[in-house]
This record gives structure tokens, sequence and C-alpha cells, in this order.
């Protein structure tokens, strides 16, 4: 038995258990994969590392930059997203760079944006009703409406919108009028610096976090009795804890409680959530990727986003190589393809758009994960308040961005775990 048990040896489980230890308190971490990292880990395949999901680092925190640097240091990026359209190029955010569209495009979605319905934020209903009162309904029908079935695999008018903040940017008529007849140069991304180790994937920005941490790996929880202060595993063993912490998802941890309360089950029931798959693509050419990250709005190809590992840090690739990850993400209920249609599908789709052949192809891979992205669906906070409620009853402290229910970037899915 451990006195402080932790389950999930993700960045906010490895923050625990680290800012635990600087206490002078042991505990230990016991993890369902044969790895350590959760979303931050990464693989690979013949020289050609991929991250799981995708991530910079923009930590504000002085203390969390110097954790996160750690020996080797970080490349610092200027953010300059890129967005697919229709066989067009546009910088992000696109309602600000509508330049490389046709005229007749920009026409109609400037008058939309000219007469769009003017509303005080309070009297939004939705996330659909959000994008028309910021962009007009040509744009929002055409852009995030788009994008919002691909990311989140809901309608948008199925979202509330306090989670949005900082993250969409709403231009003035003079911004959308000067992208639309010249290109911009300006940064126009939320953070103005994202940060990627030099060396080693993502997952080495926690390698100074991890160092003499007791984690378990293949251990994976699946039943939680709090009367006893015991954790059953897949493998048949136990263990005793006077402290649990966990970073499962909120769904999964619920499940694995005996005699839970309807109304706490009803709310696990009706959170919403995307799962997804990372197609990796490694190529024996140097310039497949162009682009550190971009988005497509095109509903007809498989992924959301694609990233560009070998630009993020070089030392992803064989010298000489180059390399794309995409992301393709689908709603917790939805019927998921099977892994191979979605690897051909989007590999295919990806030579049209970036511009490689089969015999440039050195590594294809494809990658599913249960837990995507968290779902602002309406009764989100509620919901959420009754189950984190209910885990505080039963002696249960939960961090992380799935133990959270939130949408939490690594650094602040970090800082999860450093409170407790």
């Amino acid at each position: 038995m451990s006195d402080n048990v932790i389950l999930g040896s993700g960045i906010a489980g490895l923050s625990a258990a680290y800012h635990l230890k600087k206490q002078g308190i042991a505990s230990v971490i016991y993890e369902k994969d044969n790895d350590w990292g959760g979303l931050c880990g990464n693989f690979t395949i013949d020289g050609f590392r991929f991250d799981r999901f995708v991530h910079f680092s923009f930590a504000p925190d002085e203390y969390m930059q110097k954790i996160f640097a750690g020996s080797e240091g970080m490349i610092e990026h200027v953010p300059y997203p890129v967005n697919y359209y229709h066989g067009y190029w546009l910088k992000h955010p696109a309602q600000s760079n509508l330049s490389p569209l046709p005229t007749e495009e920009k026409v109609k979605i400037i008058s939309d944006f000219v007469r769009r319905p003017q509303k005080e934020v309070s009297a939004i209903k939705d996330y659909a009703e959000w994008l028309r009162v910021q962009y007009g309904n040509y744009f929002a029908e055409h852009f995030p409406f788009a994008y919002t079935r691909k990311y989140w695999g809901v309608q948008p008018q199925e979202m509330e919108t306090r989670w949005v903040g900082i993250r969409m940017s709403s231009p003035s008529l003079e911004e959308v009028l000067t992208g639309a007849f010249e290109r911009q140069d300006k940064c126009f991304y939320y953070a103005k610096v994202m940060k990627y180790p030099r060396r080693g994937g993502f997952r080495s920005i926690l390698n100074n976090v991890r160092e003499g941490l007791d984690i378990r790996l293949g251990k994976k929880a699946v039943a939680i009795n709090p009367a006893q202060k015991q954790v059953t595993f897949a493998d048949g063993s136990r263990t005793g804890y006077e402290r649990l912490i966990s970073s499962l998802p909120l769904p999964e941890i619920i499940a694995m409680l005996p005699d839970v309360p309807d109304v706490v089950v009803k709310a696990a029931q009706n959170l919403r959530y995307t799962c997804g798959y990372q197609v990796s693509l490694g190529f024996r050419r140097p310039d497949v990727a162009q682009h550190l990250w971009f988005y497509i709005y095109d509903e007809d190809v498989p992924p959301a986003r694609v990233y560009s590992p070998n630009l993020k840090s070089p030392d992803n690739v064989p010298e000489g190589c180059s390399s794309l990850q995409a992301e393709i993400f689908y709603a917790n209920e939805a019927k998921v393809p099977p892994a191979e249609l979605v690897l051909e599908q989007t590999t295919e789709k990806l030579k049209q758009i970036c511009g490689f052949d089969d015999a440039d192809i050195v590594v294809k891979d494809i990658r599913f994960d249960p837990y995507a992205n968290v779902t602002f669906t309406h009764g989100i906070y509620d919901n959420r308040e009754i189950i984190l409620n209910y885990l505080k009853e039963i002696g249960i402290e939960s961090i992380g961005r799935f133990g959270k229910w939130d949408y939490l970037w690594t650094f602040q899915a970090f800082k999860t775990g450093m409170e407790v």
C-alpha cells in the first residue's frame, strides 16, 4: 500500500507526484499504458518521432518555463498557422486574411460581416449564434461551422460559449477590409511565441519532473472502493491508499465506483467529448512540410488540423527528411470509421494538398486515442460540478484536462497537479 496513489502518468499526474516529492511526500503513479506521458507522450518509427496529439508550450509562469526547458532548452516559434479552404491558403485567422479568395466570395463575406446581427454577449444563446454575431452568416457557415463539426464532432448550436475566451479572434471592419485587399505579415495568434523542446519530442519537457518518481506501467485501474480505500487493476492486483489523486476522465472514474447515485451517473453520461486518430507520415524528402501547422475547413478531408513535427524541431526526423501529423476527431457517441479507411482517405487527401506521392513516404502510421478534447455542450458546467462534488465527498481528488473536464492547455494541466 502507498499512502499517496496517483492514477495516470500524464502531465498532471507527474506534476502532482513531483510537487509532493518536493515536500518530502512519497507517492506511486499507476499508468495503464506501457510508457509514461499520457497525451504528452510520443513514439518513434524508423527515426521519425511523433507526439501523441500535438503540443507547444506558452507557459507564462517563469517557474514552469524553467522546468519545461530542462537541460536541452526550447526552440521558439512565432506562430503563423494557415488555413486550407477549397484549394486556397489563407493566413490564420481566416476572417482577417481573406485576400487569396476570389472577389465574389470576399464580397459575400464582407457584406454579411457588415450586416451581421448586433447582440450583447449576455443575449447570445449558443456558439452558432455567437459565430453569426462575430463574423456574419456567410463566413460563419462556411468556416467555423464546418470546423466545429470536424473538431468538436457536434453542430455549433449544441455548444455554449464560455470556453471561447481569447481562442477566437474578432476583427474590426477595418481589419477585415485590410486583410481582404493585401497579405498581412503580423502574427494574429493569441500566443506570440510557442516553444518546443530542441530534442526528445514534447514529452521531454517532463524529463526533470519524472526523474526519481515511482511509476508503475501497465496498471489499468478498473475498480475503486472508496470505503475500503482500495484500487483494483486489470491484472487482478490491488493497492490500498490513504490519498487518491486521479487524472482519469470523469466518465471512466465514475464507472469504476460502486453505488454511485443516479444523478451522478446521469451527469457522467451527459458529458460530451471527442476521440481521435493521429495519422503520422514520414517522408524521404525535406520539403513536404511547408507550415508549422494548418487548419482544414473542407469537410470531405478527414483531418481538422495538420502539424509538421520536423518544423517543430529537426530532431524529430532523420537528416534530409520531413514529416506531417494529422488529427481526425469524432464525437464520443459517433461510429468511428476503421483505422485503415481513415489512413487511406487522409493520405490521399494530403497528397493533393501537400504535393507528395507514395514514393516519398517512408513511414505511415495511425493510432487512436479514446479521449482527445472536452466538448462544451450545454449543461457541461452543471454536470461537471455534480461529478466533482461527488468525488470530493468520497475522497478522490481530480486533476488534469479530463479530471477537471476543462479546456486546459498543457501548462494549465501541469498547474492542477501542482495544486494538490
